[in-house]
């Protein structure tokens, strides 16, 4: 059994209940107290797993059709084989609340805006946040429109039918740890549930914006200023879709407002920061051609990169129905397999990217807020009243505003009544975002487990709606392809980049790209089709305006290393997806060489000179310039910039990072050197130089401390969800960052990386940093992070009939009706 934590976990334990005075209240009634949590009968004891702790059962459900066997292996991974579709949705549900329970609902609560219900008050402006931003409003929207597709609807209510089988069967003492812990019982579950879940993934993907930020700084700067900070084009873009290539003609003209700049150049906003998703929430994913590889059969690679967490976002399973057999990672909360392959190809997603969420100004009548100017005239105003639940005190009422913005109706996000810590300038901000209009990505789900070619992977994707991702394709035949499938606004350029008026049609969407114009590759003469969330395409050639700020570096990389690699095999992509190179540092560094100021340098500063100068450009474990390369560079952005940020608004965007990196390339003289508060003219040597002391004194507190070497400096952590660090993994020994293929930074990063070799036997590895249960007293809680921090894969194993009594099969589970 797994001790030690569970010692540790109980002195955390012990101290978090008394901060609780060891009991919560939820919904009115009172959570278990202090001693039933250590009861042994009840307690935390019972979650202590024996380390051959078998899961055979032979269950019976009258929900069934049929027959389903599941084979647990000696990863906890469950194969599943139905005799009936329906029914592997009903086990997968099964199997996901067996071991992530407590995650589904923390997941769908968080999304749905109900923590203050065990947390108290303190998450008031959490859960707000979300009512207001429209997530339960989507939800249901996404879950009517799944109910209009009768095959979604038998897999979602198949799925959520298996959930509540397994929520049935829980007792006190078989209920998840954390229950315990936080003193409440399982929520039955929905499919509403389960569109809650995805459009946490849509926030998570498609809800970073910088909307107010942005906003300041056009209206403090002066347009030529603006415009060298923020460019919309980077010079060194490598787009997805490569340039030169030709598109379809263009079907929709959005007109910019004659009144576009008036407007902005006047506006300033009050902001200050709330929850948003990680700007890096994106991935790495490509396809080779047969004709690169030694076996002559394409290879698909994928690595999405999201927040670390324990349990893990992701569940590897194998469904296998008399209609398809697909592996891969699913998501609890969800049926279905959402990255992996099937017997005829392999298919994958990165992050898309782009803003499809914005906002715009709306003028009340009066501070009732019952009419909204739009188009000349008052129109009334639709009321969306929340209800939160706190512990401990009353309900929150929460009357939230919704107008209506073209032909979709709009939460007013901001008002007088909520700031949500972003805005305070007292005026109303409606959000206009993609997630609330009706869509069925589980379709795109349901059809690409059984893609057999090119046209089912067509018919799936148009499915992909928000967030838009980059959806990878190989099949055995040869084929390889890539979409940057989303439901995409077509803007005007600087559309959506700042907050736009809401009082009539000029400044709202004209309209979406036709799907004969997302951009895509099939085919493509160099051999490879590859993302890594950078721009998708070239502005010069592609009509619409997709967006300022991409990453550059990761995707640059990747396709220098593809282009020039041949005989190509699954482990050399292996040995890709977990490369340490450091692009940006190999164009940055010269200009430290060419700017640094020798002489004036003291004892301390030429030791990690001479570091930096003796740096291989690897962010590997135990590397030491990667850590004075980082130090520099974030001291030089500070350096370069502060003067002219000093004096903006508060949380006015910072310029993009590639902004001075490429600024710099093109002009050793780049105007922002030059400090404005001092009389003298800086030069790039005086910068260099200047951030090149500041960060010594921090690599000297480092060193002290023992944290000079990249892995230690950085820090990657894997937090428990409850951020419990008793049952999370600290201090983990693994290299990347952010300008790396493997982008591990402190606590985000690939999290699940899967290679599949599509030779007549299917190949595929693949690690996720976790495991499959998430009970923290079960070895299989986080049996994968060693594996997945030191760069190793499992070996994927398919099972096929026939294989019943292979030695890696631990348990039999058996499912009938009755």
């Amino acid at each position: 059994m797994r001790i030690v934590p569970f010692i540790i976990s109980a002195v955390i334990t012990t101290g978090l209940v008394f901060v609780l005075n060891t009991r919560l209240t939820l919904g009115g009634n009172e959570a278990p107290a202090f001693g039933s949590f250590f009861s042994p009968q009840h307690g935390f004891w019972q979650n202590a797993e024996s380390v051959n702790e078998d899961f055979a059962a032979d269950l019976k459900f009258p929900q069934l059709n049929g027959k389903v066997t599941v084979y647990l292996d000696d990863r906890l991974v469950p194969h599943i084989f139905a005799d009936d579709e329906n029914d592997a949705y009903f086990v997968q549900g099964f199997l996901h609340a067996k071991f992530r329970l407590w995650q589904m609902e923390m997941e769908t609560r968080l999304a749905s805006g109900r923590v203050s219900e065990l947390a108290g008050d303190k998450a008031l402006e959490l859960d707000r946040q979300f009512r207001r931003l429209g997530m339960t409003y989507a939800a249901e929207i996404a879950a009517a429109e799944m109910d209009k597709d009768p095959v979604i609807k038998k897999e979602c209510d198949n799925y959520t039918a298996g959930v509540n089988a397994y929520i049935a069967t829980l007792t006190a003492s078989s209920l998840p740890l954390e229950y315990k812990l936080m003193g409440f019982k399982p929520e039955k579950w929905s499919n509403y549930k389960t569109a809650l879940f995805l459009k946490m993934m849509s926030w998570d993907l498609a809800g970073h914006e910088n909307d107010f930020e942005m906003t300041n700084a056009r209206s403090f700067f002066k347009a030529d200023d603006f415009a060298k900070l923020f460019p919309a084009l980077q010079d060194s873009l490598d787009p997805i879709i490569p340039k030169g290539t030709a598109f379809a003609t263009q079907k929709v003209f959005p007109k910019e407002p004659a009144g576009d700049s008036a407007y902005l150049n006047n506006q300033e906003v009050v902001v200050s920061e709330m929850q948003k998703p990680d700007r890096e929430n994106g991935s790495n994913n490509w396809a080779v051609s047969g004709k690169k590889t030694q076996s002559g059969a394409p290879i698909l690679c994928n690595d999405p990169h999201l927040g670390l967490n324990l349990p893990s976002l992701w569940f590897e399973i194998q469904i296998t129905t008399p209609d398809f057999n697909a592996y891969g990672v699913s998501f609890p909360c969800s049926p279905g397999v959402i990255i992996g392959f099937n017997d005829s190809c392999a298919f994958g997603v990165t992050n898309g990217g782009r803003d499809v969420r914005d906002y715009y100004e709306i003028t009340f009548k009066d501070e009732s807020r019952k009419e909204y100017l739009f188009n000349g005239s008052y129109h009334p105003t639709k009321f969306r009243t929340d209800t939160i639940k706190i512990k401990g005190k009353p309900d929150y009422i929460d009357p939230v505003a919704y107008v209506q913005l073209g032909d979709n109706w709009c939460p007013v996000m901001f008002d007088k009544t909520y700031s949500g810590n972003r805005t305070t300038n007292n005026k109303n901000y409606a959000v206009r975002w993609t997630a609330h209009d009706p869509s069925n990505e589980l379709k795109y789900f349901n059809l690409i487990d059984r893609a057999k070619n090119y046209s089912d992977y067509q018919a799936a994707a148009v499915y992909f709606h928000t967030p838009g991702q980059n959806c990878l394709f190989a099949a055995k035949n040869g084929d390889i392809a890539i979409r940057t499938q989303g439901d995409w606004p077509a803007k005007w350029k600087g559309q959506g980049d700042y907050v736009m008026p809401g009082i009539d049609t000029s400044y709202l969407w004209q309209g979406m790209i036709p799907q004969d114009e997302v951009p895509y590759q099939y085919n493509p003469e160099r051999g490879f089709v590859s993302s890594a969330n950078q721009k998708p395409v070239d502005d010069n050639t592609y009509p619409y305006y997709l967006g300022r700020n991409f990453p550059l570096y990761r995707g640059i990389e990747i396709n220098k290393r593809l282009a020039t690699m041949n005989n190509i095999t699954a482990q050399d992509m292996m040995a890709l997806q977990t490369d340490n190179y450091n692009l940006f540092a190999q164009w940055t560094l010269p200009l430290f060489m060419k700017g640094i100021k020798e002489n004036d340098l003291n004892a301390d500063e030429k030791k990690y000179e001479d570091i930096l100068k003796g740096w291989d450009l690897k962010n590997d474990v135990g590397s030491k310039g990667a850590t004075v390369f980082e130090g520099w560079w974030n001291n030089l952005l500070d350096t370069v910039y502060a003067d002219e940020f000093a004096k903006a608004p508060k949380n006015t965007k910072y310029p993009f990072e590639s902004t001075l990196l490429e600024g710099l390339l093109k002009d050793s003289a780049y105007k922002y050197l030059d400090d404005i508060n001092t009389p003298a003219i800086e030069t790039l040597a005086d910068e260099v130089t200047a951030a090149f002391k500041k960060t010594t004194l921090q690599l000297k507190k480092a060193e002290l401390e023992g944290k000079l070497e990249w892995a230690k400096y950085k820090g990657t952590y894997i937090n428990h969800l409850a951020k419990l660090p008793a049952f999370s993994r600290l201090n983990l020994p693994i290299g990347g960052g952010v300008h790396n293929i493997n982008a591990t930074k402190e606590n985000h990063g690939p999290s699940w990386r899967m290679v599949v070799s599509l030779t007549q036997k299917t190949e595929a590895f693949g690690v996720y940093p976790g495991g499959q249960s998430g009970n923290p007293g079960s070895k299989y809680y986080d049996n994968f992070v060693d594996y997945w921090a030191a760069g190793k894969y499992y070996a994927l194993w398919v099972m096929a009939k026939g294989e019943e009594k292979d030695k890696r099969i631990k348990s039999v589970m058996t499912f009938g009706k009755g």
